[in-house]
């Protein structure tokens, strides 16, 4: 985990760690060392540096540094880029090493992977750090999937997913949602008993687009007072404006009082009529029949209000479009062999545009089943710019790729399929 931390880092992959070190870890190429006296330092990595106190230690072993010139040569590093000052080290390391019997290519190639720890390489502390918070954070995702999923969402915009995701990704693995709920969501998302191993993830009134945190704790604190009778008595006790009863409306919470959206926009609209000159006072209307909503008006109306849904993903409601336009699922490729051209659909989720990818830009599709991986080379993003960053729905034609266990999409073609949300509000997070 150490090493998978720091290895991901703008250091080693400009430096041209990263490949090197894979390629011996899966016996792909031999692993050896410049000289005997630098297998100590490089053995744990494989005969790759990847830490800044390697470098350090190269410096003190192969080039005879005293601990004060190793800890210049660090400082060095870690400010190249803004203020330079790397040159001199580069002579005394060359003529050093030259001099102990190490070839010019062998020096010339360390001295730019030390440059290249100038963008940003791990002392192996700080990842050790970070690896035991990875660690913490599997270990939760695994046993206390729940717990995970409540906790990234209160926790955001911290994070790499949005929470429409990290629900997704909870429901697909067993853990029970349930809808935000005057009567029981709180500001935060909560867990609450459930039948099955995991507790329930309540959805929070946080969830709920635009709805203020002073609104929501004034529903709690008025809920622990006394159960809400209907919604009359929720927005008299809680002191609602017409805005947050009309969010409450349209993001189903008002349900246990109201029932569907249609019948609680009926309820806010004759509050709106009774206060203040009738409050408290109790009316008896005739009952009106409204038209429940269709699963479709639910979706959209999930999205524009809460950024998910608890129905069914929008891609399961398309797929039997996506399947005559022969795209396969996500579920799908695990079951294609590397190297065949396939066409896959999904909703972009995710952009990233690292700065140390040289113009590649990496995709995150999701669909009913998970995500797809894809990656889109500098040239085609270039050509078809205006498709990559304003589709909500894209289609990819490419190339699939699988090692080990690894997969993902080599895009060929892109194609804009937002028409087919018709209008639904899916927000990417993107990341350049």
């Amino acid at each position: 985990l150490v090493i998978e931390v720091a290895i991901v880092r703008p250091g080693p992959i400009q430096g041209d760690m990263v490949h090197p070190y894979l390629r011996r870890r899966n016996g792909e190429e031999p692993v050896d060392y410049p000289s005997e006296e630098l297998k100590p330092v490089f053995e744990r990595t494989l005969g790759v540096p990847l830490f800044q106190e390697q470098v350090m230690e190269l410096a003190v072993v192969a080039a005879e540094y005293t601990p004060g010139e190793a800890d210049q040569l660090r400082r060095s590093m870690a400010a190249w880029k803004r203020h330079g000052g790397l040159e001199p080290h580069r002579q005394r390391l060359t003529e050093r090493m030259l001099a102990k019997g190490y070839t010019p290519e062998f020096t010339a190639r360390i001295f730019e992977q030390i440059k290249g720890f100038g963008s940003y390489g791990f002392p192996e502390s700080h990842a050790a750090s970070f690896a035991l918070l990875t660690y913490a954070s599997c270990w939760l995702k695994c046993h206390e999937p729940a717990a995970f999923a409540c906790s990234l969402i209160n926790s955001w915009p911290m994070g790499f997913y949005s929470p429409d995701q990290i629900l997704q990704d909870a429901r697909r693995h067993g853990v029970e949602t349930r809808p935000v709920d005057v009567n029981h969501s709180n500001w935060d998302c909560t867990l609450e008993p459930n039948d099955g191993e995991q507790p329930a993830i309540r959805m929070g009134l946080r969830m709920i687009r635009g709805f203020r945190q002073e609104t929501a704790e004034s529903i709690e604190n008025a809920r622990r007072q006394q159960p809400f009778g209907d919604v009359a008595d929720l927005c008299l006790r809680a002191g609602l404006d017409q805005r947050a009863r009309a969010q409450l409306a349209d993001a189903g919470a008002l349900h246990g009082l109201a029932g569907d959206r249609h019948r609680a926009r009926w309820a806010v609209a004759g509050v709106e009529g009774q206060l203040p000159l009738f409050a408290g006072q109790t009316t008896r209307e005739l009952p009106v029949s409204l038209p429940r909503p269709t699963v479709g008006e639910d979706l959209h109306t999930d999205y524009d209000t809460l950024g998910t849904t608890l129905g069914p993903h929008p891609l399961k409601l398309l797929r039997a479009q996506l399947r005559g336009k022969r795209c396969r699922s996500s579920r799908e490729l695990r079951g294609i062999e590397h190297g065949r051209n396939v066409s896959v659909a999904g909703l972009v989720v995710g952009r990233q545009k690292p700065g140390t990818a040289s113009g590649v830009i990496f995709l995150t599709l999701e669909d009913e089943f998970g995500m797809v991986n894809v990656v889109v080379w500098k040239d085609l993003g270039e050509r078809q710019r205006r498709v990559l960053v304003d589709s909500q729905l894209l289609r990819i034609d490419g190339r699939l790729e699988m090692q080990h266990d690894v997969v993902h999409l080599i895009a060929g073609r892109l194609t804009d399929y937002t028409p087919l949300l018709a209008g639904l509000d899916v927000r990417s997070r993107d990341f350049r």
